[in-house]
């Protein structure tokens, strides 16, 4: 599991071997059972979090009680409430485990000191962090300017793998729709 984490790493930032090997001691963990939480809102996000295995889901509840998905992340994907881990303050948004799942995090105090001993782990995150806030910023002005059937055809072809892992009435949410109109928009697609 920890070499999926390192061919991420190994992705966009060259290490060696021996910091390989520092970067696994410093990492931990995590297994998660089906709806498990691993962040609620109002806790501190401390860790960075790679998904060894299993789907996730980043997500908020309003007043009413309902649940906004901001992002779902799969095998081979990071996933936080990066707003909470980089002002330090309380979590606003819950990630929960939509299947057993394993995560490998590290603390930030770690990370700070990997950042210190391995350079290029800094330049990793700092990728990481810029590639985020670009996918954050699209998602908000397809949002703003696409319509729903439109935004759901960018999902299916983009995220494939996510798509057949997820209920619909996640996906749904995810949309900005009701299950309803997802249905409805399905259907208008299977029919054209």
């Amino acid at each position: 599991m920890y070499d999926l984490l390192i061919g991420n790493i190994k992705e966009l930032v060259p290490i060696t071997e021996d910091e390989s090997k520092l970067i696994h001691k410093s990492f931990e963990t995590v297994h998660l059972k089906k709806k498990q939480f691993l962040l609620q809102s109002g806790e501190y996000s401390n860790h960075m979090r790679f998904i060894s295995q299993g789907c996730l889901k980043l997500y908020s509840i309003d007043e009413l009680g309902a649940e906004h998905i901001l992002q779902f992340g799969i095998s081979g994907w990071w996933l936080n409430d990066l707003y909470a881990y980089l002002t330090q303050k309380p979590a606003t948004f819950f990630i929960q485990a939509i299947t057993d799942s394993i995560v490998i995090q590290i603390h930030r105090d770690k990370l700070n000191e990997l950042f210190d001993k391995i350079h290029m782990m800094d330049r990793f995150f700092r990728i990481k962090t810029q590639n985020g806030y670009v996918a954050l910023m699209e998602r908000t002005i397809n949002n703003m300017s696409q319509s729903a059937e439109q935004r759901y055809l960018e999902f299916i072809s983009r995220y494939r793998d996510i798509e057949q892992q997820i209920p619909q009435y996640m996906l749904a949410s995810y949309l900005g729709v009701s299950p309803e109109h997802l249905s409805t928009i399905r259907k208008n697609i299977r029919d054209q």
